[in-house]
């Protein structure tokens, strides 16, 4: 092939990936990502000493819980590996994050496993735990995905994570921006 036609196909194929709807591109990943997460491995990741702090306030020490957050590193390893090569499926920047469910709490999600740009439609900075979104709900109650177009230029495909036992036990969310502002950090 002759370098000015290859020239060619290469800038065809990149505005094709700029102007190609970011929300199908997400829901491949997380599609993907249903197949490819362990629920099982999932559910290993939070230690049982780190749940039963989760829930535990001291007035004398306000990061009681999160000073005691605590995993089985190989299975938070192996998870996050699994997520992080996830995101390598994206055309651009994503993330891959880990939500799971609180059985002590029901209503209750916490994000256990973000990723390398921290981006998420839905993760409150700081909670270990928060109040679960109605999207998150139906993913768990149906097993469909669900796409999100979130604050700010944020759109996230949620999907559910399953066990052995085909039980959802957890969702991932892949997120990225629907556009990206080149003049964000610029003032």
């Amino acid at each position: 092939m002759k370098p000015g036609m290859l020239m060619l196909c290469v800038a065809g194929a990149t505005l094709l990936a700029q102007t190609a709807d970011p929300a199908a591109e997400l829901d491949r990943v997380a599609r993907t990502a249903t197949a490819m997460v362990d629920g099982d491995v999932c559910q290993r990741i939070q230690t049982k000493r780190s749940l039963e702090f989760l829930f535990k306030q001291d007035p004398r020490d306000k990061y009681l819980a999160s000073d005691n957050f605590d995993v089985d590193h190989e299975a938070y390893i192996q998870t996050k590996k699994t997520l992080m090569r996830l995101s390598k499926l994206c055309p651009g920047e994503c993330d891959v994050n880990l939500w799971m469910p609180l059985a002590a709490a029901p209503g209750q999600i916490q994000v256990l496993i973000r990723n390398v740009y921290e981006m998420s439609s839905f993760w409150q900075w700081g909670k270990l735990f928060q109040p679960m979104p109605a999207e998150m709900q139906r993913v768990l109650a149906t097993g469909e995905r669900v796409t999100v177009r979130g604050a700010g230029r944020k759109i996230s495909v949620l999907a559910p994570v399953y066990n052995s036992l085909s039980d959802i036990v957890g969702l991932v969310e892949v997120v990225a921006e629907q556009r990206r502002d080149l003049q964000e950090n610029v003032k």
